[in-house]
């Protein structure tokens, strides 16, 4: 597939852009800042600007498509760019960019009849994540019928944008898939960072005790662009087990006493339902902290 990419330089696209390189597609990176990666295409395009992101899309790619008969059009479209969280930005700028871009993003895709746009969307839609003082989820484990209200800008702006897809998959019947993408964890971080949170688990508290390693973000977007006719959905995004030590059991009876639990839960599985994204697209996280670190919790039993 030709992928537009926005955001490939950032945190999660500079692993997902290149893996999908490497699954055979052609992959362009929309983003303020190049990737550099041989295998993908850099374009420098502003998304709040209407006018740029319309002529980036309708636009080549790189020279070798000169020698086409004709150009090219995008079969999809993976949107991933964004200010990334509050606290970088005013809430305005950050609001305001990340709703903007989506918009101009799903607008030229539609209307230039891109038939997939993947867009990313966020755990904090539930208004956990940067909730002011302790918010608990109404129900465990959440999934995607769990509400979405969140108090915060950048919150505010992923569940816009949800609407914003919604609305254009209704007027145009292409597929948009919402990504609701946990904490993203690059491989080098698990040894940096994962001893504090084995250590002290109420360190995760705000992002459900969950995490998403990039490499399994990307073969998401891969079973995205897989799976057609699926009209206009939103998908939890996380890994199949959570990022600390103590069990299920343990974080419910210390952090979310009272809390309902609609299902039975395995001894280490994640909070942050991820069964529709494997009944309907075939998700399969395949990479844990596990697999680099020791399991205390596995030591004593």
């Amino acid at each position: 597939m030709r992928i537009f990419l926005t955001g490939g330089s950032g945190k999660a696209g500079k692993h997902v852009a290149p893996y999908l390189a490497e699954q055979g597609h052609h992959v362009t990176n929309a983003d303020l800042v190049p990737l550099g990666h041989p295998a993908v295409a850099d374009l420098r395009v502003d998304l709040t600007d209407a006018g740029e992101t319309w002529s980036a899309l309708a636009g080549l790619a790189t020279f070798d498509e000169l020698d086409l008969p004709e150009k090219p059009a995008y079969d999809a479209v993976v949107h991933l760019a964004a200010v990334p969280a509050i606290l970088l930005r005013p809430d305005a700028a950050t609001y305001a960019t990340n709703v903007l871009s989506t918009y101009h993003v799903l607008e030229a895709a539609t209307r230039l009849g891109v038939r997939k746009v993947v867009f990313a969307s966020s755990e904090t839609t539930y208004g956990v994540c940067f909730a002011q003082g302790e918010r608990r989820p109404l129900y465990l484990p959440v999934d995607e019928e769990h509400p979405t209200v969140p108090e915060d800008s950048y919150a505010m702006s992923k569940v816009a944008n949800e609407v914003t897809g919604r609305s254009f998959q209704a007027r145009t019947g292409a597929d948009v898939f919402g990504l609701r993408i946990n904490n993203v964890i690059e491989p080098h971080e698990y040894a940096e960072k994962f001893p504090a949170f084995l250590a002290d688990p109420s360190l995760r508290r705000r992002n459900f005790f969950a995490y998403i390693d990039v490499r399994d973000l990307g073969q998401m977007v891969q079973r995205c662009l897989e799976t057609d006719g699926l009209g206009y959905q939103v998908f939890n995004v996380a890994n199949a087990d959570m990022s600390v030590a103590a069990t299920t059991q343990e974080i419910r009876d210390r952090f979310y006493d009272g809390v309902e639990v609609r299902r039975e839960m395995g001894r280490d599985e994640t909070f942050y339902a991820i069964d529709k994204a494997r009944d309907l697209l075939g998700f399969d996280p395949r990479h844990s902290w596990r697999d680099v670190l020791d399991d205390p919790g596995a030591q004593e039993g």
